[in-house]
Protein backbone atom coordinates (compact mmCIF):
# COMPACT_ATOMS: atom_id res chain seq x y z
CA UNK A 1 0.00 0.00 0.00
CA UNK A 2 1.17 3.52 -0.61
CA UNK A 3 2.36 5.66 1.67
CA UNK A 4 -0.39 8.32 0.62
CA UNK A 5 -2.49 9.74 -2.15
CA UNK A 6 -4.30 12.52 -2.93
CA UNK A 7 -8.47 12.64 -3.73
CA UNK A 8 -11.28 14.50 -2.32
CA UNK A 9 -13.01 14.90 0.86
CA UNK A 10 -16.52 14.20 -0.45
CA UNK A 11 -18.91 15.04 -3.11
CA UNK A 12 -18.88 18.30 -4.89
CA UNK A 13 -20.66 19.92 -7.76
CA UNK A 14 -20.31 23.26 -9.89
CA UNK A 15 -21.76 24.32 -13.06
CA UNK A 16 -20.05 25.78 -15.97
CA UNK A 17 -22.11 28.18 -18.89
CA UNK A 18 -20.61 28.68 -22.11
CA UNK A 19 -22.28 29.73 -25.04
CA UNK A 20 -25.29 28.58 -23.43
CA UNK A 21 -24.03 25.21 -23.17
CA UNK A 22 -24.46 24.09 -19.47
CA UNK A 23 -21.34 21.71 -18.24
CA UNK A 24 -22.48 20.04 -14.78
CA UNK A 25 -19.27 18.72 -12.95
CA UNK A 26 -19.91 16.00 -10.51
CA UNK A 27 -17.09 14.69 -8.52
CA UNK A 28 -17.14 11.74 -6.03
CA UNK A 29 -14.30 10.01 -3.91
CA UNK A 30 -14.77 6.23 -4.75
CA UNK A 31 -12.88 3.49 -4.08
CA UNK A 32 -13.25 0.51 -6.53
CA UNK A 33 -14.57 0.43 -10.15
CA UNK A 34 -18.03 -0.78 -9.22
CA UNK A 35 -18.62 2.28 -6.75
CA UNK A 36 -17.71 4.71 -9.48
CA UNK A 37 -19.80 2.82 -12.26
CA UNK A 38 -22.74 2.52 -9.51
CA UNK A 39 -22.31 6.36 -9.27
CA UNK A 40 -22.36 7.29 -13.10
CA UNK A 41 -25.40 4.75 -13.21
CA UNK A 42 -27.42 7.31 -10.84
CA UNK A 43 -25.99 10.51 -12.57
CA UNK A 44 -27.25 9.08 -16.14
CA UNK A 45 -30.73 8.53 -14.67
CA UNK A 46 -30.73 12.20 -13.26
CA UNK A 47 -29.46 13.72 -16.23
CA UNK A 48 -32.06 11.54 -18.34
CA UNK A 49 -32.69 14.14 -20.54
CA UNK A 50 -28.92 15.71 -21.13
CA UNK A 51 -26.85 15.10 -24.30
CA UNK A 52 -23.60 13.48 -22.64
CA UNK A 53 -22.71 11.99 -19.43
CA UNK A 54 -18.66 12.34 -20.20
CA UNK A 55 -16.68 11.09 -16.95
CA UNK A 56 -12.79 9.52 -16.14
CA UNK A 57 -12.23 8.07 -12.91
CA UNK A 58 -8.88 6.47 -11.79
CA UNK A 59 -8.80 3.78 -8.86
CA UNK A 60 -5.34 2.93 -6.83
CA UNK A 61 -6.48 -0.47 -6.81
CA UNK A 62 -5.08 -1.98 -9.68
CA UNK A 63 -4.38 1.07 -11.33
CA UNK A 64 -7.86 1.19 -13.47
CA UNK A 65 -8.11 4.33 -15.08
CA UNK A 66 -11.10 4.74 -17.93
CA UNK A 67 -12.56 7.87 -19.38
CA UNK A 68 -15.46 8.38 -22.23
CA UNK A 69 -16.19 11.05 -24.47
CA UNK A 70 -19.78 9.62 -24.20
CA UNK A 71 -20.34 11.01 -27.55
CA UNK A 72 -18.73 13.63 -27.44
CA UNK A 73 -15.84 14.17 -30.89
CA UNK A 74 -13.03 12.00 -30.01
CA UNK A 75 -10.35 13.66 -27.41
CA UNK A 76 -12.70 16.68 -26.95
CA UNK A 77 -14.17 15.25 -23.55
CA UNK A 78 -13.29 12.33 -21.59
CA UNK A 79 -9.41 12.91 -22.09
CA UNK A 80 -9.89 16.39 -20.95
CA UNK A 81 -11.41 15.33 -17.73
CA UNK A 82 -9.09 12.95 -17.25
CA UNK A 83 -5.94 15.00 -18.00
CA UNK A 84 -7.06 17.48 -15.01
CA UNK A 85 -7.71 14.54 -12.66
CA UNK A 86 -3.92 13.33 -13.83
CA UNK A 87 -2.82 17.44 -13.02
CA UNK A 88 -4.35 17.82 -9.89
CA UNK A 89 -2.37 14.39 -8.65
CA UNK A 90 -5.87 12.53 -7.70
CA UNK A 91 -6.87 9.06 -7.77
CA UNK A 92 -9.55 7.08 -5.91
CA UNK A 93 -12.00 9.81 -7.36
CA UNK A 94 -14.54 9.86 -10.26
CA UNK A 95 -15.50 12.98 -12.47
CA UNK A 96 -18.59 13.09 -14.24
CA UNK A 97 -19.46 16.54 -16.37
CA UNK A 98 -22.76 16.63 -17.93
CA UNK A 99 -23.55 18.63 -20.71
CA UNK A 100 -26.56 20.13 -21.82
CA UNK A 101 -26.38 21.62 -25.44
CA UNK A 102 -27.02 25.24 -26.18
CA UNK A 103 -27.30 25.84 -29.49
CA UNK A 104 -23.85 26.81 -30.41
CA UNK A 105 -21.33 24.96 -31.29
CA UNK A 106 -18.36 25.17 -29.47
CA UNK A 107 -15.70 23.55 -31.60
CA UNK A 108 -13.27 21.32 -30.63
CA UNK A 109 -10.86 23.81 -28.88
CA UNK A 110 -13.63 25.39 -27.02
CA UNK A 111 -15.11 21.64 -25.98
CA UNK A 112 -11.87 20.64 -24.55
CA UNK A 113 -11.35 23.92 -22.66
CA UNK A 114 -14.97 23.81 -21.28
CA UNK A 115 -14.28 19.89 -20.47
CA UNK A 116 -11.14 20.86 -18.49
CA UNK A 117 -12.24 23.81 -16.59
CA UNK A 118 -16.09 22.07 -15.24
CA UNK A 119 -13.72 19.31 -14.30
CA UNK A 120 -11.50 21.53 -12.41
CA UNK A 121 -13.99 23.31 -10.82
CA UNK A 122 -16.16 20.49 -9.81
CA UNK A 123 -12.73 19.03 -8.02
CA UNK A 124 -12.47 22.31 -6.29
CA UNK A 125 -15.74 21.88 -5.04
CA UNK A 126 -15.34 18.06 -3.78
CA UNK A 127 -12.18 19.85 -1.75
CA UNK A 128 -8.67 17.35 -2.61
CA UNK A 129 -7.14 16.24 0.34
CA UNK A 130 -4.14 13.94 1.18
CA UNK A 131 -4.85 10.63 2.50
CA UNK A 132 -2.23 8.74 4.65
CA UNK A 133 -1.79 5.31 5.52
CA UNK A 134 -2.19 5.52 9.49
CA UNK A 135 -2.41 2.81 11.92
CA UNK A 136 -5.01 3.22 14.97
CA UNK A 137 -3.37 3.92 18.23
CA UNK A 138 -5.55 3.75 21.63
CA UNK A 139 -3.69 5.02 24.71
CA UNK A 140 -4.76 4.20 27.94
CA UNK A 141 -3.80 6.11 30.68
CA UNK A 142 -5.24 7.79 34.23
CA UNK A 143 -7.80 11.16 33.58
CA UNK A 144 -4.17 13.33 35.00
CA UNK A 145 -1.91 12.50 31.84
CA UNK A 146 -5.31 12.93 29.31
CA UNK A 147 -4.12 16.53 28.87
CA UNK A 148 -0.29 15.64 27.85
CA UNK A 149 -1.37 12.63 25.30
CA UNK A 150 -3.80 15.00 23.96
CA UNK A 151 -1.54 17.88 23.45
CA UNK A 152 1.36 15.36 22.00
CA UNK A 153 -1.03 13.61 19.22
CA UNK A 154 -1.76 17.80 18.18
CA UNK A 155 1.57 18.69 18.36
CA UNK A 156 2.48 16.25 15.51
CA UNK A 157 -0.49 17.33 13.62
CA UNK A 158 -1.74 13.75 14.23
CA UNK A 159 -5.34 13.21 13.82
CA UNK A 160 -7.48 12.11 16.84
CA UNK A 161 -9.81 10.01 16.99
CA UNK A 162 -12.68 9.19 19.70
CA UNK A 163 -12.27 9.47 23.64
CA UNK A 164 -13.50 6.74 26.17
CA UNK A 165 -13.70 7.81 29.71
CA UNK A 166 -14.23 5.30 32.10
CA UNK A 167 -11.97 4.36 35.12
CA UNK A 168 -9.21 5.00 32.71
CA UNK A 169 -9.21 7.29 29.64
CA UNK A 170 -8.84 5.81 26.41
CA UNK A 171 -8.15 8.09 23.55
CA UNK A 172 -7.47 7.10 19.83
CA UNK A 173 -5.14 8.83 17.60
CA UNK A 174 -4.28 7.88 13.92
CA UNK A 175 -0.23 7.43 13.35
CA UNK A 176 1.29 7.55 9.97
CA UNK A 177 2.54 4.00 9.55
CA UNK A 178 5.86 5.07 9.19
CA UNK A 179 5.72 7.14 12.62
CA UNK A 180 4.52 4.77 14.46
CA UNK A 181 7.33 3.86 16.55
CA UNK A 182 8.70 6.92 17.46
CA UNK A 183 5.23 8.57 18.41
CA UNK A 184 4.97 5.51 20.75
CA UNK A 185 8.32 5.57 22.18
CA UNK A 186 8.02 9.36 22.72
CA UNK A 187 5.13 9.12 24.67
CA UNK A 188 6.16 6.57 27.39
CA UNK A 189 9.16 9.15 27.86
CA UNK A 190 7.28 11.95 28.25
CA UNK A 191 4.38 10.01 30.19
CA UNK A 192 7.24 8.01 32.40
CA UNK A 193 5.68 4.72 30.93
CA UNK A 194 2.05 5.34 32.84
CA UNK A 195 -0.07 4.69 29.71
CA UNK A 196 -1.24 1.58 27.98
CA UNK A 197 -0.54 1.06 23.88
CA UNK A 198 -3.18 -1.12 22.38
CA UNK A 199 -2.29 -1.48 18.18
CA UNK A 200 -5.01 -1.15 15.52
CA UNK A 201 -5.78 -2.07 12.02
CA UNK A 202 -4.11 -0.05 9.19
CA UNK A 203 -5.98 2.07 6.67
CA UNK A 204 -5.72 5.55 5.38
CA UNK A 205 -6.83 8.55 6.95
CA UNK A 206 -7.39 12.16 6.50
CA UNK A 207 -4.04 14.00 7.08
Amino acid sequence: MKESYRTVLGEGTDELVEKRSRFIATVKPVKTEAEALEFLESLRKKYWDAGHNVYAYIIEDNNIQRYSDDGEPAGTAGMPVFDMIKKEGLSNILVVVTRYFGGILLGTGGLVHAYSKAAKMGIEAAKPVTMVLCREITVSCEYSLLGKVQSEICAQNYMMGETEYADAVKVKAYIPESEVEKFIADLIDKTNGRIGIEKGDVGYAKS
